[in-house]
């Protein structure tokens, strides 16, 4: 084991080594120690990814690690420094200037000169550097006096300069899936870095922080040990699901994503929606988003129900679904329930009606009963050689000949001419289309 030592830089003696652990925070103390140690990201750290390539001493390439917190981008940050030797310093972009960059290049710059000793450059929260910030490190980037390994949270190609873009790789980690948050809750209860088994966590308490963290290492670290603290100080160490509740200030939401409170509390969600009561439909929204439900779930049910449930009497109600699903995408949790929410709201209250599906259903039962027919001959494609010979295209009346822009022609086949399957309401919008749909069935059947 390393020898630790104190402020003096005198050897540490094993107490003292023991109480400044455990002054240490949990998340700190967990921080893998290797590779292997480390949970998720496999895209990055598996066999032959270039992750795993750098830290194992492949050729050195300055690299942007973006993705959400608690993912670890600090913890590779360093790995990539110990792993292959290097001297390492850590930077904030929320602390430092361009003179603590410029200070930190010159230091490596020398090392580099007298020693041959290389330098990794962590810079936290890059994206927060101003242009000119960024620019300051472009020579020793490019020059590797420096070997740059940058985090952000936000969308590199957006918030970081095209020249610093060009020099580095860019990596993204994802949120960890609740399997490797468990794994990580139950490393951290039992490894002697962590809780040492001092404590025992209930399976409900264990599922609760699991969700509590939405993907984010730390925050489920930091929920355990504020239980673990709690249960301790309690003289059991058993952490259930009370202690957790008390202690994150965060009631847990009886919802199992794989079980019953699933589909009960989506299908009063839609039809809350369905039947106009904005209220429960945005209660039963806060529980799903609560709970951890998929926020790409939530958006596909309100992109169906825009046109299962509103359709033509509000033709407006699928694009605010569709924009809200892209920005699900786009900007994630938890800003993203805002969209989410606004979606919900337009859906209940806009005004409903279901003749699209109904029209649609039943035209598609006419198609799976067998009643098709042939297309019409003056319909049929006529881009080819021999389509004339055939007869295909001949006849075929163009709409915008007329003033109207709507004429008298067969468009059906023939077994299915008169046959009507969109009928519109009088909600909405589509009361407008419910006196037009008529006239233009008179004119093109020539009634």
């Amino acid at each position: 084991m390393e020898q630790e030592f104190d402020l003096f830089g005198a050897p540490a003696s094993a107490d003292a080594v023991r109480k400044a652990r455990a002054n240490t925070p949990l998340a700190v103390r967990m921080r893998p120690a290797t590779l292997d140690e480390v949970l998720g990201q496999d895209h990055l750290l598996g066999p032959g990814a270039p992750l795993r390539r750098l830290v194992e001493g492949a050729a050195p390439a300055s690299i942007l690690l973006y993705g959400p917190p608690g993912t670890g981008k600090t913890t590779l940050a360093t790995l990539v420094s110990s792993a292959i030797g290097r001297r390492f310093v850590a930077l904030s972009a929320l602390s430092a200037g361009v003179k603590e960059v410029r200070a930190v290049i010159d230091e490596a710059r020398k090392r580099l000169t007298h020693s041959g000793e290389s330098t990794v450059l962590f810079i936290d929260e890059v994206h927060r550097f101003s242009r000119t910030q960024q620019d300051a490190l472009l020579g020793a980037v490019e020059d590797r006096i420096v070997l740059l390994v940058a985090a952000t949270t936000e969308n590199p190609f957006f918030s970081v300069v095209s020249p610093l873009l060009s020099r580095s790789l860019v990596l993204q980690l994802q949120p960890l899936a609740d399997t490797d948050v468990q794994q990580l809750v139950r490393r951290a209860v039992a490894d002697e870095r962590g809780l040492n088994a001092t404590v025992t966590l209930d399976d409900d308490a264990e599922a609760h922080i699991v969700r509590l963290a939405g993907g984010d290492a730390r925050r489920a670290l930091t929920a355990l040990e504020a239980a673990a603290d709690s249960a301790l100080a309690a003289n059991d160490g058993a952490i259930d699901l009370a202690t957790v509740e008390a202690t994150v200030d965060k009631a847990a939401v009886r919802y199992d994503r794989q079980g019953d409170q699933h589909y009960d509390v989506t299908s009063a969600f839609i039809k809350s929606i369905r039947g106009s009561d904005v209220d429960s439909a945005l209660h039963y929204l806060a529980r799903m988003v609560e709970a951890g439900e998929d926020p790409r779930f939530i958006a596909r049910r309100l992109v169906v129900h825009a046109s299962e449930d509103v359709g033509m009497a509000d033709p407006t109600a699928l694009q605010v679904c569709v924009a809200a699903s892209q920005a699900v995408q786009l900007i994630g949790m938890p800003e993203a329930r805002l969209a989410l929410a606004q979606a919900t709201i337009h859906l209940a209250t806009a005004p409903k009606s279901n003749a699209v599906m109904v029209a649609f259903d039943s035209a598609l039962a006419d198609v799976r009963s067998g009643a098709t027919g042939q297309v019409p001959p003056h319909l049929r494609d006529g881009h080819y050689a021999g389509a004339k010979k055939l007869g295909n295209a001949t006849g075929y009346r163009y709409p915008h000949d007329v003033p109207e822009g709507v004429l008298t022609q067969q468009y059906p086949p023939d077994d299915l001419r008169g046959r009507d399957y969109y009928e519109p309401t009088q909600r909405g919008a589509e009361r407008h289309l419910a006196d037009r749909v008529p006239k233009l069935r008179r004119v093109i059947r020539g009634e």
